[in-house]
């Protein structure tokens, strides 16, 4: 059996640029299919504004749902990283059929659950009479296809962490490109409109869960979907570790709409819609940023988890040097983007003159820190791959606490849009502790690791990080 990357043996350079990349490119092409997707749906001729304004209230509720994928999926693919590091490929192939068990129970409960309630969310989220016929139009039409959605995005981790970064990026493509391409069909020479377009979305990620089903199945991989060896004692580990990023993901969504309803307020009607239009194109730009950053630093968990479970304590250090460095030197680009060609990206969205300078203003401020925002990424991505759950998820709170404490303070300090520095604020605040956590932290786990083998076994029974005694922390 030919692994595309051996975790264990490959050197650690050439291992973390053979996952990370793909990673990135995976979620790079994922964020460009979504602007690209808003793109088709505002130029709908006579109802393009309104049809895109309908969709975007539905953002908030689907994020929330492509969630549970991850919280499934980045929940167990560390453990089943550490298993294999083990060689113990029985405890991870019980791991993984856990995970197709519970993406498809949460598959059903979602479309059961969110279903009868659709109305009132779509109007909390802010769905008026005018555009809530297409709000609701594509939210239900999306909804059916909650299980192709769960089981591509949730599964793919799965193929990442056995060392198929490739063939995982292959499985973004494929529902990505398929998306661009069938949208136009689906909104324009078929005449469907917002439904063409949540038509075409579901036939993407049907595509995307067959690719990614028929190779979890099939032979090139070392652990395969398998039925049986469900336990509740697994499915509490997954979740533990899961929760972080499920979480951060929820908040996220919390944070958006915050953002908005601050800006309405502060803004009044003078400017309350320019600010939270220019909010929107920001926080565009920066799906730019962080989706494909993710990728990097969540796409080479498992290299460390792997690694942290074979004992292999140097690969670990090594890999997250290298991590670092690839994060940083993204997050830079993409400062130096923001600044040179930003204009370029705000006209994708608006002609306008006064909305352009607005926006490209709103752009540059909310990416001051991003640099610091990579280094955070890899430190909260790093804990969570090996485990130590206890120290990546506070981490990430403290990070939306400084944003939110922010968000509601400065626009009290003198007009509405002060309210775009609470994301540098928190980009800076929060890796400074984090980088202080994780030297205090870091090395004194790996070593506990080193020094005690069997504490991986009591780490992924309670869910729970390695504990660090008081003469450790004293060091």
């Amino acid at each position: 059996m030919k692994l595309e990357n051996d975790l264990g043996n490959d050197p650690i350079l050439r291992l973390v640029f053979r996952i990370a990349i793909p990673s990135m490119l995976g979620q790079f092409v994922s964020v460009l299919y979504s602007i690209v997707d808003r793109m088709y749906i505002g130029n709908i001729p006579e109802i393009g504004d309104l049809a895109l304004a309908g969709v975007g209230v539905c953002g908030p509720i689907l994020t929330m749902i492509g969630s549970v994928a991850f919280w499934v999926g980045v929940g167990g693919a560390p453990l089943m990283s550490m298993r294999m590091g083990e060689q113990n490929n029985e405890a991870a192939k019980k791991i993984l059929s856990n995970c197709f068990l519970l993406l498809g129970v949460f598959a059903i409960l979602l479309m059961l659950l969110v279903y009868p309630f659709h109305e009132p969310m779509l109007r909390l989220f802010g769905a008026s009479d005018t555009t809530f016929p297409y709000a609701k139009a594509y939210f239900i039409t999306y909804l059916t296809g909650t299980v192709f959605a769960l089981f591509s995005t949730g599964l793919n981790q799965f193929i990442i962490c056995q060392g198929f970064a490739k063939t995982g990026m292959l499985s973004v493509l494929l529902g990505a490109v398929l998306n661009i391409l069938l949208d136009p069909l689906f909104i324009f020479v078929f005449d469907l409109g917002v439904v063409g377009a949540a038509i075409a979305t579901v036939l993407s990620q049907a595509a995307s869960c067959i690719f990614v089903l028929c190779f979890l199945f099939g032979k090139r991989v070392p652990i395969r979907i398998s039925f049986g060896g469900y336990s509740l004692s697994t499915i509490w580990r997954i979740l533990c570790i899961g929760f972080t990023p499920f979480i951060i993901i929820a908040i996220d969504n919390v944070m958006i709409i915050v953002m908005n309803a601050v800006l309405q307020h502060f803004g009044g009607e003078t400017s309350g819609d320019l600010l939270v239009t220019c909010a929107t194109i920001a926080q565009s730009f920066m799906l730019v940023v962080t989706m494909p950053l993710g990728g990097i630093s969540g796409g080479t968990q498992t290299i460390l988890g792997y690694n942290y479970g074979a004992r292999k304590v140097d690969r670990v250090q090594k890999a997250q040097i290298y991590i670092f460095m690839l994060c940083a030197a993204y997050t830079a680009i993409m400062f130096l983007f923001a600044r040179l060609a930003g204009p370029l990206f705000v006209s994708l969205f608006t002609q306008d003159a006064a909305l352009t300078e607005q926006a490209l203003w709103a752009i540059r401020i909310c990416t001051l820190m991003i640099i610091p925002l990579g280094i955070q990424y890899e430190i909260v991505d790093g804990f969570t791959a090996i485990g130590q759950v206890q120290l990546s998820l506070p981490l990430s709170f403290f990070r939306k606490l400084i944003y939110f404490v922010a968000i509601f303070i400065l626009p009290f300090l003198g007009e509405a849009k002060l309210a775009f520095y609470a994301e540098p604020i928190s980009d800076l605040i929060a890796p400074i502790v984090s980088i202080v956590i994780y030297l205090i932290f870091m090395k004194k786990v790996l070593r506990k690791r080193m020094e005690h083998p069997d504490a991986l076994d009591d780490t992924l029974a309670s869910g729970k990080a390695i504990p660090v005694t008081e003469e450790d922390s004293s060091q």
